[in-house]
């Protein structure tokens, strides 16, 4: 009880310094005159709309501005597509709701800016609540999981868990329906799942999760009944356990996949035999789209080319079109600061495959799979990061990191990886007890940090926060600790700063 008081008074104040600073930021710098979406304003300000603009429109800018729109005005332009419908619709119903009785004092849009704060925090504080039960499942190291949590809410992805952007909400889903199918809750798991997969594309990667846990797990019964069972029975039994692994893969997939199926027809429905007119948008985001060149769903338009393929995705058209992705196209030497950019979360994710492979090559030549005859199955895994538990984790996270290397532009690795995986912080809490010598780890799991810290009257107390307790002896801390932190805390303000601005950031 007492790590999760602790863990939910970081995260809070965490939230509360990240609003803080972003109004600060934006406030004391001007913009950058960056060629980002900016739809123009088609309401006319309240009274309180200033007020709200000043203290939250950091939040707003560069992706953000297209979920704004969506919840605003709905799916406009064909880009647009790219950016999934979960966020605005919680974001659109919190103003409809909650904040109706505002509405004469604030326009939509910032009824919409306040929805962001107030649902980016409480989303972010249930994600930090997630990956702590996550990790102390699947670890079992109570002390590994507290540190590990208590780098994420200082995650190098910060400015994208607080602006109006879908990453709290992705994580929290992802998170929570990692911890669901880790208890054995798969139908639970599944709808967890298919709620990321209506916020973001890569919800559709967590499939692997459920093809793999429920088939290690149908293994482990296989080899129960072929040392109790007997005969036909046997037999039977083997058959049951092989449906029942078909079935779940069968549906579950069908149900995460669904979201991602209905909005990708929606989109062709919308713009490859449309039914709207051009009448019911505003004169000024019409003009947008002349002036930018954004195509709008009209009646009386063609259809794009797009629509002849055999597989009409809208969403993969946007992706190559619009943003231009696609294997190795980011390779080029003007695109080396973003190299530099994505290089820690791609350092971490390397140093996290090569630590668990060294440490288990035999388990990773059989997948993560125990010998029948092990006494250390998954069951009851070794403590730490590297129990056989953390495998599929790993090798989804070195997925991600090989994708988003060779196939996206390289500066978003460090939210696609941070929201989708928590391998980062697993390895960065890992490294840290391993290399910091004023963490004192003990072997036996306890979540105390052994690091002593002035008290009052000259006594010395044990922190609960070894994040906080580690940042005034940073002169003394090891050259690991100095990296880990220093990167996860320049990249928590920096982000502030650049994003709240129009600057170019991860």
């Amino acid at each position: 009880m007492m790590e999760y008081r602790a863990v939910l008074k970081f995260a809070t104040f965490t939230r509360v310094a990240s609003l803080f600073l972003q109004a600060l930021f934006n406030a004391a710098f001007p913009d950058h005159d960056a060629d980002a979406f900016r739809p123009p304003r088609t309401e006319m300000p309240l009274y309180l709309d200033s007020a709200v603009e000043w203290l939250f429109g950091g939040l707003s800018h560069w992706d953000a501005e297209h979920f704004l729109l969506i919840a605003e005005r709905g799916y406009l332009y064909e880009h647009n597509f790219a950016f999934f419908p979960l966020f605005p619709i919680i974001l659109r119903g919190l103003a409809d709701t909650l904040l109706w009785p505002l509405g004469s004092w604030l326009s939509m849009r910032g009824r919409l800016l306040v929805s962001v704060a107030l649902v980016n925090s409480t989303l972010f504080l249930l994600s930090v609540v997630a990956l702590h039960a996550l990790s102390r499942v699947v670890m079992q190291d109570r002390r590994l999981a507290l540190l590990s949590t208590l780098l994420y809410c200082i995650t190098p992805a910060n400015v994208f868990m607080t602006a109006g952007y879908a990453e709290s909400l992705f994580a929290a889903l992802t998170f929570g329906g990692l911890f669901l199918l880790e208890k054995g809750f798969i139908l639970r798991a599944c709808l967890a799942f298919s709620i990321a997969s209506a916020a973001r594309s890569n919800g559709l990667v967590n499939i692997g999760f459920l093809l793999y846990l429920p088939s290690v797990y149908a293994i482990s019964q296989i080899r129960l009944y072929r040392s109790i069972a007997t005969g036909h029975r046997k037999i039977f039994s083997y058959i049951g356990v092989i449906l029942r692994l078909l079935l779940t893969s069968l549906l579950g997939t069908t149900v995460i996949a669904l979201p991602f199926c209905a909005f990708q027809y929606y989109g062709y429905r919308t713009f490859c035999t449309p039914t709207a007119s051009l009448d019911r948008i505003p004169p000024a985001l019409i003009s947008l789209a002349e002036q930018k060149g954004y195509r709008i769903a009209d009646e009386n338009s063609p259809p794009p080319l797009w629509c002849m393929r055999p597989l009409p995705i809208i969403y993969s058209h946007i992706q190559v079109v619009y943003w231009n992705m696609g294997f190795l196209r980011y390779f080029e030497l003007r695109q080396i600061p973003n190299f530099l950019l994505a290089l820690p979360m791609a350092t971490l994710g390397v140093m996290a495959a090569y630590a668990y492979f060294q440490a288990n090559p035999q388990l990773c030549f059989r997948l993560g799979l125990c010998e029948a005859d092990s006494k250390k199955g998954l069951d009851k895994p070794i403590p730490g990061f590297l129990n056989p538990r953390v495998f599929v984790y790993v090798v989804h996270s070195t997925v991600l990191l090989v994708f988003g290397t060779l196939c996206m532009h390289v500066q978003v690795l460090t939210r696609f990886m941070a929201t989708s995986s928590p391998v980062p912080f697993w390895i960065s809490a890992h490294l840290l007890l391993l290399n910091e010598p004023l963490l004192h780890r003990r072997k036996t799991s306890t979540p105390n940090v052994q690091l002593k810290t002035p008290g009052k009257n000259g006594c010395k107390h044990t922190s609960q926060n070894p994040v906080i307790a580690l940042i005034p002896h940073i002169k003394m801390c090891s050259p690991t600790t100095k990296s880990i932190l220093g990167y996860f805390l320049s990249y928590w303000v920096l982000g502030l700063a650049m994003h709240s601005n129009y600057l170019p950031w991860t």
